[in-house]
């Protein structure tokens, strides 16, 4: 990058870096400073916060223009994030963004997101991190709607900060128009899980996971859930810090 004055914005995902969403972040996000790309070399959604320990990292430049920078990494979001701060860039990014993931990550599923995942990640470096994810998981996608949301939200976070150890989980409903953004809390609910269950050509028994997520309060309307099914994005503040200070209370 040659102009150091601008934000640096790291953007990284967990589709792949030949994703439609991530393409759509990178347009949204480049009017606001110097965009570098690190974003894993396939598909790992699911992935959650996971790090690789157990083989090398590799770290490949895919292509570079003024003002964008974009590598690919054999590793998880979480992974990217890492190389990018610890092995790649001269300083700290500014900002770190995340997706747009295809398909929800809304309620329990902001544990699961290998999107949030890396948002995650950028939120351990005291940097203002954002994970975007559009309730559409076909790969074609029609990220029109979603691309401005992301733009909105970013430059609200340039505008006014973001506490150190909070990350943002934005959701984006699916369709050509949206109605705003709501602050939201995550709705309380599970995935009812249920694997199919079939055989391979050696006579093994294998599985595929299915199933759907069950709301278990539909008729809140401070979730992010209800806010998807009325038309309106949802941002969901998060933080790193995972205790439980009522219960901490009752201990003490």
């Amino acid at each position: 990058m040659t102009n150091t004055k601008k934000p640096l914005i790291l953007v990284t995902n967990d589709d792949g870096v030949k994703a439609k969403g991530i393409r759509a972040l990178i347009q949204a996000v480049r009017p606001f400073g110097d965009v570098v790309v690190v974003a894993p070399d396939k598909s790992m959604s699911g992935m959650s916060h996971a790090i690789t320990v157990k083989v090398p990292l590799y770290l490949a430049k895919v292509s570079s223009e003024d003002g964008l920078e974009v590598y690919k990494s054999n590793g998880t979001p979480a992974d990217c994030v890492k190389l990018a701060i610890n092995a790649l860039l001269k300083r700290k990014p500014d900002f770190l963004v995340s997706g747009i993931n295809h398909g929800t990550n809304s309620s329990v599923s902001v544990h699961y997101s290998g999107t949030m995942g890396g948002a995650r990640e950028g939120a351990f470096y005291g940097i203002p991190a954002i994970g975007f994810s559009l309730c559409d998981y076909m790969p074609d996608a029609d990220f029109t709607a979603a691309a401005p949301i992301c733009a909105d939200v970013l430059r609200s976070v340039i505008a006014k900060g973001m506490p150190t150890g909070v990350y943002y989980n934005v959701n984006i409903p699916k369709g050509e128009s949206v109605k705003g953004i709501k602050i939201c809390r995550q709705a309380k609910g599970h995935w009812a899980e249920e694997f199919d269950k079939r055989i391979d050509p050696h006579g093994r028994n294998y599985y595929w996971l299915t199933g759907e997520f069950e709301n278990t309060e539909p008729d809140a309307t401070d979730t992010d859930e209800w806010a998807l099914r009325n038309g309106y994005a949802s941002l969901v503040p998060c933080r790193t810090d995972a205790t439980c200070y009522e219960t901490r209370q009752t201990l003490l």
